[in-house]
């Protein structure tokens, strides 16, 4: 079933221009009246556990077909840093990581925790031109927290094959509105809690069955077992056979309140999103007469104090590494655009 993109924004209930998803993502109504249905559950003593395991379901076979990928290569957890752990653990010693500068740290810091790897950190824009026969790995995020760069994914992805590295990209910042190249990357990480519209506490791991049996199930529990609810007592060891025996115990509410979320991103489609979201974000830019964009996140230098001042207002926006960063997504619309750019434009102009 599709969805509209004009229908799809009725289902969000903000009072405010919400320029923040690159922060934490709005949910839509029947995604929060689910998690907090199951809390309402949890208080009345009627929560069951096995049932909320659909929802787990749910949310896994939605983002696999969000990326094009099968389910049986999709793990679920809580954060990226997890996932991104197991990538760390899985690499030996002396392997050459090749990252962005700037990176976000959940990324970054599993492998600059292990002394026995070289991390080697170089520019994102050259980031395919310093792939060499010595990089075992590059870790890189698909659209950069700090002000919305996207990665130079085929030319890194053509690099890495050239020379035999993996490549790890975090798509937390990408996935729910930007086409992903996920068939030829061996891990994919994504935080579910920004563009993907899930609460806090949801995470998915995708890639090649080659690349995901190379990871260690070093947080294996009872629910990476090859049958969940028969698998939480006693050896032997039985996991599952495919990216489930990654998977942690989950947060059962926060997954119950993802599944309805991506299926309504899935019902809309990506490249429905992809393109609303760019054409807000350009259109933002140039009522502040900054030049056009190819992401959903701009970045804009103003005075101390504008994200609060915005606030005060009825526009939320947040402030990353010295600048104002503006996200769009399926909840934006042009009113809130035109309204945040009434009231920065002048600021931009000043501080400019």
């Amino acid at each position: 079933m599709s969805l509209s993109l004009r229908d799809a924004q009725r289902e969000f209930g903000a009072g405010v221009a919400f320029l923040n998803t690159a922060t934490y993502g709005l949910p839509p109504r029947a995604a929060h009246e689910a998690m907090l249905a199951t809390e309402r559950d949890r208080a009345a003593g009627v929560l069951a556990p096995g049932a909320l395991d659909e929802a787990v379901t749910r949310s896994r076979e939605a983002f696999a077909r969000l990326l094009g990928v099968p389910a049986e290569r999709v793990a679920c957890g809580p954060q990226v840093s997890y996932f991104t752990g197991l990538v760390a653990a899985s690499l030996p010693a002396g392997a050459e990581v090749l990252v962005a500068d700037g990176d976000f740290t959940s990324l970054l810091f599993p492998f600059a925790a292990r002394p026995d790897l070289g991390v080697r950190s170089v520019p994102l824009e050259r980031l395919a031109e310093e792939v060499r026969a010595g990089t075992g790995l590059v870790a890189v995020s698909a659209v950069q927290s700090a002000d919305g760069r996207i990665a130079p994914m085929d030319g890194l992805l053509d690099a890495a094959r050239a020379h035999g590295a993996r490549v790890l990209l975090d798509a937390t910042q990408a996935a729910g509105w930007l086409p992903l190249p996920a068939d030829r990357v061996d891990w994919l990480v994504a935080g579910g809690y920004k563009w993907l519209l899930g609460p806090r506490g949801t995470c998915f791991l995708a890639g090649t069955r080659e690349a995901l049996d190379a990871l260690p199930a070093i947080g294996a529990g009872w629910y990476a077992g090859a049958d969940i609810w028969d698998s939480i007592y006693g050896l032997p060891l039985r996991l599952a056979d495919d990216a489930r025996r990654l998977d942690l115990s989950p947060a059962w509410q926060c997954w119950a309140g993802h599944a309805p979320a991506l299926e309504l991103l899935e019902q809309v489609g990506i490249p429905a999103v992809h393109d609303h979201d760019v054409a807000l974000a350009r259109r933002f830019a140039a009522g502040l007469g900054l030049p056009p964009g190819d992401s959903a996140i701009v970045s804009v230098p103003v005075p101390d104090g504008t994200a609060d001042l915005l606030r005060r207002a009825g526009v939320i926006a947040t402030v990353r590494a010295g600048r104002l960063r503006c996200a769009f997504h399926l909840s934006t619309t042009e009113a809130d655009v035109d309204k945040a750019v009434g009231l920065l434009a002048p600021l931009v102009r000043a501080a400019g």
